[in-house]
């Protein structure tokens, strides 16, 4: 008897395994295809990254109904800043008119949206004319256990410590600068940089500047950046730091995408 229940185990632990394994591979073949569809949709110019949350797929795939799928493609040619990332989380996407491998011209249903541009430091230095520019949270958020204030990580968007040295106002020692962030025009889709003041002790440059050089040094600090319209055209609801990176994010629900939406320019 023991045997025979030993024996019993192990074919359903062998059977398990393999389930496991072919649902395990056809997820990879899914996201295979999603990412090749995206690019061609897109017009990226390589394969995105995606991935099909929640375990176990194929039963998701039958259902016609997907609860999480992530793109994320970096290095993407981007207006005025010349590269940026592009992230879209798509959450309970509805598969009915698309089947599971989602065709390119398919129009998805989804719950919820969350869609960003990420630009890094040194881009967004050489848009704005300081080319060591360093971004970093508010230190009151980089010091929370949470990372940030919104669910993704993504700080708030006022007294972000923009640090470099701006040479235009000709000075030429690093300083950090507390730098609001906004969105404004017809669409929202040009982010504004406001700088406040210059900051200074631990977690910055630790550089005073002379009273007859801050506004000067300040202004080096300002600009607007145009043109930042998010994957799927979701509209903008929050703007701040992740790490070093400037993050505009968008959240929406309730709407109906196509994989060609994800790049807007």
């Amino acid at each position: 008897m023991r045997k025979l229940l030993i024996s019993f185990g192990v074919a359903a632990l062998v059977v398990v395994l393999g389930a496991v394994g072919v649902d395990f591979g056809t997820t990879i073949f899914a996201e295979y295809r999603l990412s090749r569809t995206v690019r061609s949709a897109a017009g990226l110019k390589w394969d995105p990254s995606v991935a099909i949350l929640s375990f176990p797929f194929i039963p998701q795939a039958m259902n016609h109904h997907y609860k999480e799928v992530e793109i994320k493609a970096n290095d993407v040619e981007h207006p005025r800043v010349g590269k940026a990332s592009l992230e879209g989380t798509l959450h309970s996407i509805d598969l009915t008119d698309a089947s599971w491998l989602i065709r390119p011209d398919a129009k998805l249903p989804v719950g919820e949206v969350e869609s960003r541009i990420i630009i890094d430091s040194a881009h967004l230095g050489r848009f704005i004319g300081i080319h060591d520019l360093m971004v970093e949270a508010p230190p009151r958020e980089s010091n929370d256990a949470t990372g940030g204030t919104t669910e993704s990580g993504i700080s708030g968007s006022d007294g972000l410590v923009f640090t470099g040295t701006p040479q235009a106002a000709g000075f030429e020692e690093r300083v950090s600068v507390s730098v609001d962030l906004s969105m404004t025009g017809p669409d929202q889709t040009t982010l504004v940089f406001t700088p406040t003041g210059i900051l200074t002790g631990p977690g910055t440059a630790d550089q005073p500047v002379p009273e007859d050089k801050k506004t000067a040094v300040l202004a080096a600090f300002a600009s607007s950046l145009p043109d930042q319209k998010l994957p799927f055209g979701v509209a903008p609801t929050s703007q701040g730091v992740r790490g070093s990176d400037v993050i505009i994010e968008g959240i929406a629900k309730g709407v109906t995408i196509t994989l060609a939406g994800f790049r807007q320019s």
